[in-house]
């Protein structure tokens, strides 16, 4: 076998559905062979948005996504998304070609010392040296990604090492091959050869193995005891889960009854949004930093006291219990008075367990329901303010009204993406994709490109701000060329708004911020989308229900909303 049907068959015995790619010299034996393995190949535009669908592909089944890029400007296009998926602790495998192993270091084509540039941002990385190694650096790689906190990982796969065994040698035949070889061709020839023996050596039976269990680790039941005792006598407990909580896909609906046995309030983040569907008892959504700020003990599960929770600051007078893959974001700027370092699943499972019957703590519920309570109806009476020549909020609420139970949504963007955050409700388990602490813009398209490949029973809305929309809007060619039917809506206020707000207030001037108003839709139209315009409010339904009929039909759509900007998230810059 040579090394690219080595690389489709690990594939294949670690149940890897798709392999994403922007097509490379330096990788076509493994997109080759993974496309006669029953793999499906699916190149994109940009190799950024191929890592971003691995992502997502990882988010959503716990399998490790899989992308395939060439070398040099390959590699290198990819590492905001490998960036992305550490912070967000997505399991991902990225496949990185490389120049020949006898040319490393000679100036060839795309050669750069991918290893230092990439290491710092994967759990792990190998470069196998010889056609034998290249098994056991890929089975090792898909452990690493989903064992502990999972991460990306990275392979480095040289071009010699994929071709098959005399193709290779064909390449080198005339520095090996000659009548009267002068002294210097003599020695070139010896060392080619020795090269390509050392190489090919112990090459030829490769030998597979199943996936081992990852490692995942499980919380002491002392230490659970501790934690649920500490719940039970709690006042005013609160619970908060984010998306470490959701490594488990296969497993979410134990998470669901775990938190439902605890019955205390929660509130979600993250790839946990949605957990509880719409309108759950249990969970809250508005003014989070009072509720912690009130409550007499805090659950941390899978959510480090990073920015978003103002560094510790709005658990600062609570009692915390923290669980956590991480060691170093279980302490992260506030030490919990219980910390456990096991997987939040797991951990939670086991609370729920343990969990006494829910006391009723009926004023506790009380007074955070009128909180929430309180700030739908501001939000409500913000639509009256003029922001024409369509109100944000008014759209994303009929949005709301035209999701099916199965759709995912996928934001990608700021101020529009945030207000979508506050107004519409996602229908369930892993139906939400975000970027995740990174923050990343261009995440959009190989999310969703993702997302419908993985439930293409779904209706996945891609969620664009105007600014975003730039990073990944010509993969809406992926999309028409691959049948992938998603709807995207862009919130098109002309501007980079979440940032403009802010600095034209305090600095008095909007340098940099202002966009035009583009003709997104007719981009989309260009890629063979259907495209729609709207820009008159009394037609909103009429197009969320068009895109829908559509995009069931088997055809991407795109709606290019124009929307005014208004004062809801006035202040709400993060830095």
């Amino acid at each position: 076998m040579d090394g690219g049907s080595r690389v489709a068959e690990v594939l294949v015995r670690h149940g890897v559905p798709f392999l994403f790619t922007l097509v490379g010299g330096h990788i076509s034996p493994i997109l080759v062979s993974a496309k006669r393995k029953g793999i499906r190949v699916v190149d994109v535009r940009h190799e950024v948005n191929a890592v971003f669908a691995a992502d997502a592909v990882g988010r959503l089944t716990g399998i490790p996504g899989v992308a395939a890029v060439t070398a040099g400007p390959g590699v290198t296009n990819a590492i905001t998304a490998i960036k992305n998926a550490q912070l967000a602790q997505s399991p991902l495998v990225l496949l990185g070609g490389a120049t020949a192993t006898m040319l490393r270091g000679r100036g060839s084509l795309q050669d750069i010392d991918q290893m230092a540039l990439i290491e710092p941002h994967v759990k792990f990385a190998a470069r196998p040296n010889r056609l034998s190694e290249v098994v056991p650096a890929l089975e090792r790689a898909f452990h690493e990604a989903v064992s502990g906190v999972p991460g990306p990982v990275f392979v480095e796969l040289a071009v010699d090492l994929l071709y098959d065994e005399s193709t290779v040698r064909e390449w080198y035949a005339a520095s090996t091959e000659h009548p009267n070889p002068t002294p210097m061709q003599r020695a070139t020839s010896l060392y080619v050869k020795g090269h390509l023996a050392y190489t090919f050596g112990r090459g030829r039976a490769p030998t597979f193995h199943d996936p081992p269990a990852p490692r995942i680790p499980v919380a002491a039941d002392r230490d659970v005891r501790k934690a649920s005792d500490m719940l039970a006598q709690a006042e005013r407990p609160l619970m908060v889960l984010g998306s470490q909580a959701m490594l488990r896909p296969d497993r979410v609906h134990e998470l669901v009854t775990a938190v439902e046995r605890l019955g205390i309030p929660v509130y979600l983040s993250g790839m946990a949004r949605g957990l509880l569907g719409t309108n759950h008892p249990l969970q809250l959504r508005h003014k989070r930093r009072k509720a912690l700020k009130a409550a007499d003990v805090v659950l941390l599960a899978g959510v480090p006291a990073d920015f978003r929770l103002d560094y510790g600051a709005h658990v600062a007078r609570a009692d915390v219990i923290g669980i956590n893959l991480s060691k170093e974001d279980l302490r992260k700027n506030r030490k919990p008075e219980v910390g456990l370092l096991a997987d939040p699943h797991t951990t939670l499972c086991q609370l729920g367990r343990m969990a006494p019957p829910p006391t009723s703590r009926q004023g506790w519920f009380d007074e955070l329901r009128a909180r929430d309570v309180a700030r739908n109806d501001e939000i409500d009476g913000m639509k009256d303010e003029p922001a024409e020549p369509i109100h944000p909020i008014d759209l994303c609420q009929r949005l709301d009204t035209h999701l099916a139970d199965q759709s995912m949504l996928v934001g990608d963007g700021g101020d529009f993406v945030a207000t979508v955050a506050y107004t519409v409700s996602p229908r369930g388990p892993l139906t939400w994709l975000d970027p995740g602490v990174f923050g990343t813009l261009g995440v959009g398209a190989g999310f969703a490109l993702g997302a419908k490949l993985v439930r293409p029973e779904a209706d996945v809305w891609l969620l664009y701000g105007d600014g975003a929309a730039g990073f990944s809007m010509l993969e809406y060619d992926t999309f028409v060329r691959h049948g992938v039917p998603v709807i995207g809506v862009i919130g098109n206020d002309a501007g980079w708004t979440q940032i403009l707000r802010d600095q034209a207030v305090i600095l008095d001037d909007d340098v940099a911020c202002v966009l035009a108003d583009t003709a997104y839709h007719t981009i989309a139209e260009g890629c063979g989308a259907h495209g729609i315009r709207l820009d008159d409010p009394s037609q909103i339904d009429a197009a969320f229900a068009e895109a829908l009929e559509v995009s069931r039909g088997g055809k991407p759509v795109l709606i290019n909303a124009r929307i005014g900007r208004s004062d809801f998230r006035k202040g709400s810059i993060s830095m």
